[in-house]
């Protein structure tokens, strides 16, 4: 039997990848306030005020107010939660106004937003064009129609500043709706075009991350991770936002270590640091005369001081070999590194094939084998 977390599944984009709902346990709290939160294509969300009380929950299709016309949208959040992060997201709630909820989406209104979601991929293409026309430094990376078929949202990637006026008027008069322009960055573009990320699952930026914050290169070396930019990049080509998702863990398991890992002072010889393992809280040293292996935090720290004393103890029983599966692997990044592998073998079966004085070759049997 599974649990009732594990049913949900995103409906906005029709994907077929379960996502785990860790709210669907909590309590109904809609009486407890009117704010509703509501998801439109790609992970674009908006706010929006109940003021009918109609009765919704999370994945209800709802239809709701903007200026001008209506949109069709799918809620995802009710309640106490929808007005806390109302809170954390807008900036001066106070003076945001919100939008009423018209009602629960009908047949009509699905019907209607089908319709435009069939509009935006031509549209966008003619975008491009008329960009490429234009001659200007910027690409357009999505359009998003309302639900009415009235407005379009233009997702567009440029280095700097773009002036659109003289685009703006082209679209208006090819297109005959109502434009608007949102400059959207490489992250943002991986979560409208979606896909797999190496983990297996769906993007964090396409199915529920909406919030883009810069990430360091130190973030994967706090952690220990491999400084390989071909590892730690996502799909939009920078840092994986999922290096953030760990790192408080490791800043505080950080802190119980010393600042500098000194050299320890053995009785076989002084052993340098190699890597720490923060979240186990183990170091692994190599001798100066070769060897490896790994000692607690509280190992290290009473070695220092007896070094400190100037007493150079014997390693006891405690330390753990190095394993194999331990180590780093550098890999080959070369697309023909294959093709060696192929050319040695070729010439190895070719050195086995001895030519005889009359031509023919000798057959080496080795190990019962031709």
């Amino acid at each position: 039997m599974s649990c009732t977390g594990c049913s949900f599944n995103s409906t906005v984009n029709n994907l077929s990848i379960d996502n785990y709902n860790w709210l669907n346990d909590l309590p109904d709290t809609s009486d407890q306030s009117d704010v509703v939160e509501v998801k439109f294509k790609s992970t674009r969300k908006e706010y929006y005020r109940n003021t009918d009380k109609i009765s919704l929950k999370r994945g209800d299709k709802v239809v709701v107010a903007t200026s001008p016309g209506h949109d069709v949208g799918e809620v995802t959040l009710t309640g106490y939660l929808a007005e806390k992060q109302f809170k954390l997201k807008i900036r001066n709630p106070e003076n945001y106004k919100l939008n009423p909820v018209y009602r629960k989406s009908t047949l009509s209104d699905l019907s209607g937003l089908e319709d435009a979601r069939n509009r935006e991929k031509p549209v966008m293409i003619r975008a491009r064009q008329i960009v490429n026309e234009l001659g200007l430094d910027m690409k357009i990376g999505d359009v998003e129609f309302r639900g009415d078929g009235k407005k379009a949202i233009f997702y567009y990637l440029a280095e700097g500043r773009v002036d659109f006026r003289e685009l703006i008027k082209v679209y208006a008069r090819e297109f005959g709706i109502l434009i608007e322009m949102k400059q959207i960055g490489a992250r943002q573009e991986a979560g409208i075009v979606g896909g797999i990320g190496s983990c297996g699952r769906e993007l964090c930026c396409s199915s529920w991350r909406t919030d883009f914050k810069s990430i360091s290169s130190n973030a994967a070396l706090k952690q220990g991770l491999s400084p390989s930019a071909l590892k730690m990049a996502g799909a939009c080509g920078k840092l994986k936002c999922c290096l953030m998702y760990e790192l408080d863990t490791y800043i505080e398991a950080h802190r119980d270590f010393p600042n500098e890992l000194l050299i320890l002072e053995l009785a076989k010889g002084n052993a340098k640091p190699f890597k720490t393992d923060y979240l186990k809280k183990e170091i692994c040293y190599i001798m100066e005369g070769g060897g490896m292996f790994y000692l607690s935090l509280q190992q290290v720290k009473d070695i220092i001081q007896k070094n400190k004393r100037g007493i150079r103890p014997e390693i006891g029983g405690n330390e753990k070999p190095k394993e194999e599966n331990h180590m780093e692997v550098k890999l080959d990044e070369r697309i023909d590194r294959f093709d060696k592998v192929k050319r040695n073998l070729q010439k190895k079966r070719r050195s086995k094939l001895k030519p005889k004085k009359d031509g023919n070759p000798i057959v080496v049997i080795k190990n019962g084998f031709r």
